[in-house]
């Protein structure tokens, strides 16, 4: 699937693989880069597979592997909004949520690349995680409706408990991003992910709630904005992570 979807973007771009020095994939899980192995659930089920062996014998060039956070932020960072800044943490909201995490220009992986799994993030024992409360599906479950696109439609439409709902989920994210600027202290934090297509119904909440929970000077260091790379910011990232590869191998 993935060499198939690589062949057809090398088509696509009117160029040849003799012309591609290195491919970037960015894996909607976790890669553990001492093993080569990934796991997806979303994508392949609960197994860790042996990615980058199996993927070194079906592209023809080197292959650049990591998690989707890490090339949201370096997606981001390179031709983004947050273009040229070293501390950076970008939040994915869609089925669920994540954060790539910029630190004085290294991306922060963790001991075994599992670091932004901030969607486990313990809010209330009574309620659950952040993820619980905040992603996709929980504004689906409010709202009664079969995903939260229904409900952000409903809230353009100007229904008001769909507003209600959009608003209660925007002190939840607020909550989880005063965490993420108090523990990283970046200058930006980017937002972004399948519920950021609602995402102009959402900023102005956000930005007026985070200053209550977030330590008083990292918030006012940090600007919270947009995606301007969409669902490009992945992509892009990934990129940027096969260019870096080889620019650290010449």
């Amino acid at each position: 699937m993935i060499a198939a979807a690589a062949d057809e973007a090398v088509r696509a771009a009117s160029v040849t693989w003799s012309s591609i020095r290195g491919a970037g994939i960015a894996i909607p899980g976790i890669y553990f880069a001492d093993t080569g192995h990934a796991w997806a659930p979303n994508v392949w089920g609960m197994d860790e597979i042996p990615l980058r062996d199996e993927l070194a014998g079906l592209l023809p060039v080197p292959v650049t592997i990591d998690s989707d956070r890490s090339a949201y932020v370096l997606g981001e960072q390179w031709l983004g909004v947050a273009r040229g800044l070293n501390d950076v943490v970008f939040l994915a909201v869609g089925t669920g949520i994540g954060a790539g995490i910029l630190s004085d220009g290294r991306v922060i992986r963790g001991a075994a690349g599992i670091a932004g799994a901030v969607g486990w993030f313990a809010f209330d024992p009574r309620l659950g995680s952040f993820e619980s409360l905040a992603a996709g599906p929980a504004v689906a479950r409010r709202g009664a409706k079969p995903d939260a696109e229904a409900v952000v439609a409903a809230a353009r439409a100007g229904d008001a408990s769909a507003l209600a709902i959009l608003d209660e989920t925007a002190s939840w994210l607020a909550m989880g991003i005063a965490n993420l600027i108090s523990t990283f202290n970046p200058r930006m934090v980017v937002l972004g992910g399948g519920l950021m297509q609602a995402g102009d119904l959402l900023i102005d909440s956000i930005r007026r709630e985070v200053p209550r929970w977030a330590q008083p000077l990292a918030a006012r260091m940090a600007r919270i904005e947009l995606t301007q790379l969409g669902e490009d910011a992945g992509l892009v990232g990934a990129a940027r992570l096969a260019w870096i590869k080889q620019l650290n191998s010449d």
